[in-house]
């Protein structure tokens, strides 16, 4: 079985075997065909392909262990760099091909291309090679959706794990910009107008656009301080409650300082009245027992002042 960290990993190495393969066969149908739209598939495809290096960047220096200059780790690197590859997406994807669909619309000739053949051919395989790739994203976010009680989709946008959201969004993205593409071309050959393939290049920039604007602010979200969602919330309270020494749980704040690692700080009222040095025994032990938590990289607790409003599980 594969870990969390080694399946995120596992699934972008075969999202980017797949673009590399496909990003060469696109770049050589767009320089035979001449097409707008391919040239834009092209330039997609080239982009999710550099995405994924930045991602298995992400992967290995997210994981590093913690140390005296890291003591909560290196978990928010992954966001550093999948926010770098969101960037890429759009400068390299969106822009490149809003642009080159423009140019054809404004310098483009009304000639058809001579060779559809090839063009529809490698859109065929770009979309069997994506679809293998997506499926393997799919399938790790829905393993893990389950366990929240969450569908797929909107998992892949609460998710911690910014790499295996990208590579869902990513040949989400690849798969209707091939239909896109597919439909400019078949237009561009049943009426001889260079529109459709001009305006399917620049809707799939748009498409592109949208999606790595989404990537972004999310990956901006987890670097700025994300709060646990109210479910984590609800299982912290839920587990500090249980602990016989803890009365009420008076304040918690659950942050995620990498993927699927939280830091928790929280303020409880404990049982009894103990003296000093045995309330911070206990509430070191505590920290420890809930820090077995495999999401809990490190807790910190405190004794609540007495009005304190206890946090409702």
């Amino acid at each position: 079985m594969v870990k969390a960290g080694g399946e995120s990993t596992l699934t972008v190495i075969i999202a980017f075997g797949a673009n590399l393969v496909i990003a060469i066969a696109k770049t050589v149908a767009a320089m035979v065909s001449g097409s707008a739209s391919m040239t834009a598939e092209a330039a997609h495809s080239w982009a999710d392909t550099g995405n994924e290096v930045f991602l298995l960047i992400a992967n290995r220096r997210g994981t590093r262990a913690a140390d005296e200059r890291r003591p909560l780790g290196y978990g928010r690197e992954t966001y550093v760099w999948s926010l770098l590859a969101a960037v890429g997406l759009f400068v390299v994807g969106a822009a490149v091909s809003i642009w080159r669909g423009v140019t054809e619309l404004l310098h483009g000739s009304e000639s058809a291309s001579e060779n559809y053949l090839l063009a529809y051919v490698v859109l065929a395989v770009a979309f069997v090679l994506e679809g293998t790739s997506l499926l393997q994203a799919t399938r790790q976010l829905r393993r893990e959706a389950t366990t929240f009680d969450s569908d797929v989709l909107d998992y892949a946008l609460a998710t911690s794990d910014p790499t295996v959201r990208a590579v869902f969004a990513e040949d989400s993205a690849a798969l209707i910009g091939i239909v896109i593409a597919f439909s400019g071309l078949l237009l561009h050959e049943l009426t001889g107008s260079a529109v459709w393939d001009a305006v399917g290049s620049i809707l799939v920039g748009v498409l592109l656009g949208v999606v790595a604007v989404i990537l972004i602010d999310r990956n901006r979200q987890f670097l700025t301080g994300e709060p646990g969602s109210p479910r984590i919330r609800e299982a912290l309270v839920t587990r500090l409650g249980g602990f016989p020494e803890v009365a009420e749980v008076r304040f918690l704040r659950p942050e995620f300082i990498g993927p699927k690692r939280l830091f928790v700080i929280a303020s409880v009222d404990l049982q009894g009245d103990a003296v000093e040095s045995s309330v911070a025994k206990t509430l070191r032990d505590l920290e420890h027992r809930l820090e077995q938590d495999p999401y809990v990289a490190e807790a910190v607790l405190t004794v609540s002042e007495p009005d304190d409003t206890p946090v409702s599980s």
